[in-house]
């Protein structure tokens, strides 16, 4: 391709609403144009690199056996009112009417829809499995469309829908579509962890997340340097720091701490180590009948609170922080004074697995301006219902055994699902067994955000000129800089030549005969990020000579110009070779 036949749309400055180095490359680039908040059009270079991304994608779906289909952007309310998402979703879920009154959205993502048409046209243990997949526009109505195309409204994602006989059947399609995924990223040359994740809004058993490792990323990825572990910040396990419970050493003691409402500020008045404060939370969960109930939440001083925990307490899976009102009547106290000793017996009291091995430790005395210090399970108040109840902190010892976790930050790029009958048996989605009996399909479904692989690979290759692309994602993968093309016949015929070898030989090169200053034309292609770029002049043509670089590169190279065909062939051969 030459330059003049294609749309260069480069600027020299970022718009100032633009946060993150992805979005600003993306709009000074000329990939991506706001059209309104969270919604861009993509411009010719831009979708080049999206029809790649989807190029691999398909490729590695269709190996893995998967079975391409296309389903509406726009949904009937009626099949997410089967399975309770038209209310649960809120506003995220954009409702839409037609001429007839009748309720539509447009779609987030498809389970209902998929699980309409299998209840359909699935009615036999003899087609299972099966695995649907398509690659749709999508739109979630974000109340703070933010970081361009990493947290727009509107997007591409390539979602699949497996259906199984049974569990085990599940768990191989499963196995299946991660191993697929595992490819997809690595052919696409990013550098990713495969996270164990919690399941949220879409419901199931079980899940992954994967994530391109970048600073810029919103969720908080911990690992373990020794090993394979790998979870989100929302899932990762966190151990008991206390092997076993040290005895008492302590009395009771009210002491008053007049002022201090929190763990550090109540440490440092009284000298100790916040690791020897308790922090007491207490929430309040709606019930189908009756009152709320009540449940104070124990971790210690310098933890923090993992709330997608908490909420699998049992009872505590719709549950809000308590009001004044409700802290007083189970406490008699203020928020800042809170802790497990004498409270209401209303109250379920939830230590986490620090905590419940903690001896002699300090915690709210349930009275303004007193805290309570050598507090001791069993002698001081009852055993306290144990589990993991916080986020995992840098040098926790790995729930593997294999070492100490550190935390990175990721994009999540794409989330793996063991849905199991969650939607089958909402909606009545069965086949006949070998016995003729209708049993529920067994789901699972596999997300990857297609226009959020193209930011997430930006946030992790880029430099002070633009965007270092990964060869398979590049929207060129070598760009030819004549220096004089509209003045000399030699440069002219010379680089004509090498582009149409190269078309040839199958390298995707594009020609820049826009007859700009070389300046101009490497600052643009660098901008772009073009992995290799070849210069031919009429000064390197008296010598025979060509000017060589990759993108990454400090310094040029001079090739012969009988070599440089050959030059360009093995570089874009071995860098594909690179993350295949």
């Amino acid at each position: 391709m030459k330059a003049s036949q294609s749309f260069l749309a480069t600027l020299k400055e970022a718009p100032s609403d633009a946060e993150v180095v992805s979005h600003k490359l993306m709009v000074r680039a000329g990939l991506i144009r706001k059209l309104n908040a969270g919604i861009y059009n993509y411009l010719p270079l831009g979708l080049k690199v999206i029809r790649k991304v989807e190029s691999i994608i398909r490729d590695e779906m269709n190996r893995a056996g998967a079975i391409e289909l296309l389903m509406p952007m726009i949904q009937p309310a009626e099949l997410w009112q089967e399975t309770g998402r038209w209310e649960k979703m809120g506003p995220e879920l954009l409702r839409i009417k037609d001429r007839h009154d009748r309720d539509f959205l447009i779609q987030p993502t498809s389970e209902e829809v998929v699980t309409d048409l299998a209840r359909n046209e699935i009615k036999s243990y003899k087609q299972l499995p099966v695995n649907f997949y398509q690659i749709q526009t999508k739109f979630r109505d974000e109340r703070r469309p933010r970081f361009g195309i990493m947290r727009g409204r509107e997007f591409s994602m390539k979602d699949a829908y497996s259906f199984d006989r049974d569990t085990e059947g599940l768990k191989k399609s499963y196995q299946i579509m991660f191993d697929a995924y595992t490819r997809i990223f690595t052919r696409m040359g990013l550098r990713f962890r495969a996270v164990t994740a919690d399941n949220g809004a879409i419901g199931g058993s079980g899940s992954q997340e994967f994530h391109v490792i970048a600073d810029i990323g919103e969720d908080a990825i911990v690992y373990c340097p020794n090993s394979d572990y790998a979870a989100n910040l929302e899932a990762a396990e966190s151990l008991s720091l206390l092997a076993v419970r040290a005895p008492a050493t302590q009395d009771m003691t009210r002491i008053a701490t007049p002022d201090q409402t929190h763990c550090a500020d109540v440490a440092k008045f009284l000298g100790l180590p916040l690791e020897q404060t308790v922090k007491s939370l207490l929430f309040a969960a709606e019930q189908a009948q009756g009152e709320v109930a009540l449940f104070m939440l124990l971790i210690r001083g310098d933890h923090e609170l993992n709330e997608i925990k908490a909420s699998k307490i049992p009872g505590m899976a719709q549950s809000r922080f308590a009001t004044e009102t409700e802290i007083k009547l189970a406490c008699n106290s203020l928020a800042g004074y809170l802790g497990p000793v004498g409270v209401a017996p209303t109250v379920t009291i939830v230590a986490d697995h620090t905590v419940a091995n903690m001896a002699d430790f300090v915690c709210g005395a349930n009275e303004a301006g007193y805290h309570l210090t050598g507090v001791n399970w069993g002698r001081d108040l009852p055993e306290p219902m144990a589990m993991d109840l916080r986020n995992a902190v840098v040098g926790d010892p790995s729930p593997d055994g294999k070492g100490a976790v550190d935390i990175c930050r990721g994009i999540e790029v794409g989330h793996v699902f063991q849905l199991g009958t969650r939607y089958s048996e909402a909606m009545g989605c069965t086949y006949l067994d070998q016995q003729g009996k209708a049993q529920p399909m067994v789901m699972g479904c596999y997300g990857i955000g297609v226009t959020r692989l193209l930011g997430a690979a930006i946030e992790q290759g880029n430099d002070e000129r633009g965007i270092i692309w990964p060869i398979s994602m590049a929207p060129f993968e070598v760009v030819i800089c004549p220096m004089g093309y509209d003045k000399s016949e030699a440069v002219r015929s010379a680089v004509d030549q090498l582009h149409s070898e190269l078309v040839a030989a199958g390298i995707d090169v594009v020609l820049d005969d826009r007859g700009e200053r070389p300046g101009v034309m490497f600052a643009d292609w660098e901008l772009i990020g073009v992995p290799f770029r070849v210069v031919i002049g009429d000064r390197g043509l008296a010598d025979s000579q060509a000017e060589f670089k990759g993108r990454t590169d400090a310094e040029s190279q001079n090739i012969p110009l009988s070599e440089i065909k050959e030059k360009v062939i093995a570089a874009v051969q071995t860098a594909k070779q690179l993350i295949s």
